[in-house]
């Protein structure tokens, strides 16, 4: 056998057992506490056709999917790369509901590139999407259950960063010149690179000095929630970022300010989202592990226009930040046919512990149980007894 044999493509891992239990369990915790707000789960394909999978016309989201003829219509198919889309698909085409509807999902989801250097390509997705309702009231409430899944996932001191890409976008299509680069200005902008964005509006003819000044200055734009009241002041009265100052303000008043900040400048998703945007980061994740926010009107391409306001995290990175996860208590117990000792095995194991039976002229070599104690048969009965 060459090593090639075992050796995976780039940006994939297996992952072992004391690990893929604790990303299992966690999987379980997270979906019972959606279904306790109310949210029903569902289940899409991996695959399905490129019309409907890509349809929303997200560029990013192309770029990360991959393709494949389908061999028995000769269609192109798409490995999924995100789940929101086919969510949103079937609450607009399948379901096709009055009034709210709240969706949750649990599946792997692959990326043709890695997001980043540090980044995986298959990624475990899980998520809570809230349809037909279009007031705060929603997206406080995907906030809200974001934390809490933070939170139960034992995730310490997590700050989420608010933003409203109606502010840039406002900026950048009142100038024809610049609405033609918009994913060049949204790109710089993402990067905080102020140098490159000042050269890129120098090369634009016709764009308006306010204008320019306030695309330069939304880098500056993040911090405490105090930003909103500088960017109110700084920032052109354009029609439009007013109003979406105004939905931040909101949800700053309504959340606990202490772990809120504002970051104007965090474009991602522009074509996509359609309101309040988040990211929610925490100590010992080198990115954001929860993003989310509102994109209305998606469902438009399955049929439907709907509100919608939704977020995500990726299972297997928030496990991995946590602090390494530790073996279970375990039994052992001799193999046997014994009906007694098949019996007391029994009983054990419906009280939830961890029994391994020692099969005969065998060692057992685990890393993920730790052997606490003992089943033993002394003066006619199987006892337990702790292991010193």
């Amino acid at each position: 056998m060459t090593t090639s044999n075992w050796l995976l493509p780039e940006h994939l891992s297996d992952i072992l057992p004391a690990e893929a239990r604790r990303i299992e369990e966690l999987r379980r915790k997270l979906l019972d506490l959606y279904r306790t707000f109310g949210f029903e789960m569902v289940a899409p394909p991996l695959i399905e056709y490129t019309d409907s999978l890509l349809a929303a016309k997200d560029l990013d989201l192309q770029l990360r999917t991959c393709k494949l003829v389908d061999q028995l219509s000769g269609r192109t198919m798409g490995l999924r790369a995100d789940m929101t889309p086919q969510v949103t698909r079937i609450d607009a085409h399948l379901l096709n509901r009055e009034g709210v509807t709240r969706l949750c999902y649990c599946g792997s989801v692959f990326h043709a590139r890695p997001s980043g250097l540090l980044s995986d390509r298959e990624l475990l997705q899980i998520g809570a999407e809230i349809y037909g309702h279009a007031g705060f009231e929603a997206d406080l409430q995907i906030i809200q259950l974001a934390l809490e899944s933070l939170e139960m996932a034992g995730v310490k001191n997590p700050r989420i960063d608010l933003n409203h890409p109606n502010v840039s976008r406002v900026l950048v299509d009142s100038v024809p010149a610049l609405s033609g680069r918009a994913s060049e200005i949204f790109s710089l902008l993402n990067d905080k690179d102020v140098p490159s964005l000042k050269e890129l509006l120098e090369s634009c003819q016709d764009v308006p000095q306010d204008i320019a000044n306030a695309l330069i200055l939304l880098p500056t734009l993040y911090g405490s929630v105090n930003v909103l009241d500088e960017a109110q002041e700084k920032l052109p009265r354009l029609p439009g970022i007013g109003q979406a100052l105004q939905s931040l303000r909101e949800l700053v008043n309504a959340l606990d300010n202490a772990c809120v900040g504002i970051d104007l400048a965090d474009v991602r998703g522009y074509d996509y989202h359609s309101g309040v945007s988040f990211a929610i980061f925490a100590p010992g994740w080198h990115d954001a592990i929860v993003r989310g926010g509102r994109y209305d009107n998606v469902g438009k391409v399955f049929g439907r226009a709907r509100p919608a306001t939704g977020f995500s995290l990726d299972l297997r990175k928030v496990s991995a930040g946590l602090s390494p996860a530790q073996p279970s208590r375990a039994i052992r117990a001799p193999w046997g046919l014994d009906a007694e000792l098949v019996g007391r095995v029994r009983e054990l194991r419906n009280q939830g512990h961890v029994v391994v039976q020692i099969f005969p002229n065998s060692t057992q070599s685990v890393d993920e149980f730790i052997f606490e104690s003992e089943l033993l048969y002394k003066e006619g009965d199987w006892v337990l007894e702790s292991i010193q």
